[in-house]
């Protein structure tokens, strides 16, 4: 029993030792932090060191009253100052500066300035709408007004007189510019206004030009100055000559027309049409846009 009594303060006496050393090592590291932090490190009575008085100050400061004997050379302290979160009216000083509004002041200026500015802006943006949409009207009506009266324009084709090239119903795009620059030419098929009735127009294709002498025999062959024309327009043969029976001489600014159903067509055979002046020609029949399956240029 002596033995074993004897073992046992043995085994507890080296793990007071060890426990010293423990206590040792974590005093030195709280020692290390106290003097990163700029603060004495707490120490916690041991047995073998002297009671210590240990006091807190309001600030949380630790300090220790030791023996003058004991007491070590004032070291300098950093204090921490607390971290404190700005109010939003402060974060607000500190952006805009210390003239920013509390809530519920007015800011006369601002309000002025943002009235003055949106009104500025607004009414400049819609006069320049407005001017912008009477330009692009004006345009389009200038456009539309050239094309219509110089370049081309759409017609529809009424009747059957000009079967097979053309069927009643047919839409047709109508070229009035190139007779600017050019004279029309033989077979072109052109558009003139019907003499005895206002908004009625003719298209018929051209068989004598200016100058020239046109007769139909008894037969139906067209003869131009006295030979024969070599043609195939026709739907058939002519049955009626009418006034071409007789040599028809055309002045210079004349044309003799025919319809391509020369049996059904009112032309320059008979005084309702005669010889078509130059000047009363609006243009040639240039393209058939329908109907759809049927689109070609004539």
């Amino acid at each position: 029993m002596d033995d074993e009594r004897k073992n046992l303060e043995e085994e507890n006496a080296g793990l007071d030792d060890i426990l010293d050393e423990i206590l040792q090592k974590n005093m030195e590291e709280e020692a290390h932090k106290g003097e990163r932090a700029g603060r004495t490190p707490q120490a916690e009575p041991l047995p073998e060191i002297a009671p210590v008085e240990v006091s807190f100050d309001e600030t949380d400061d630790v300090s220790r009253e030791l023996p003058e004997s004991e007491a070590e050379p004032a070291q300098e302290s950093i204090e921490e100052e607390p971290s404190v979160k700005p109010t939003p009216e402060e974060y607000l000083d500190d952006v805009f500066g210390e003239d920013t509004p509390e809530a519920g002041e007015k800011d006369d200026d601002i309000r002025v300035i943002e009235v003055e500015v949106g009104s500025e802006d607004d009414t400049r943006i819609t006069k320049k709408d407005i001017l912008s949409m009477l330009l692009y009207v004006i345009i389009i009506f200038l456009l539309t007004f050239v094309i219509v009266h110089y370049v081309g324009q759409r017609t529809r084709v009424s009747g059957s007189s000009m079967e097979n090239t053309l069927s009643n119903g047919d839409n047709l795009i109508v070229d009035k510019l190139s007779y600017r620059f050019n004279d029309p030419e033989r077979f072109d098929v052109i558009i003139f206004p019907f003499q005895y009735e206002t908004d009625t127009y003719y298209i018929k294709r051209i068989i004598g030009l200016p100058g020239e002498t046109v007769q139909i025999g008894t037969d139906g062959t067209i003869y131009i100055n006295g030979e024969v024309l070599d043609e195939d327009y026709g739907l058939e043969t002519i049955q009626d000559p009418g006034n071409a029976i007789e040599p028809i001489v055309l002045g210079e600014d004349e044309y003799f027309v025919l319809g391509d159903n020369r049996n059904n067509s009112s032309d320059s055979r008979f005084d309702g049409v005669g010889k078509v002046k130059r000047d009363t020609i609006i243009g040639r029949a240039w393209i058939r846009i329908y109907p759809f399956d049927e689109i070609k240029k004539l």
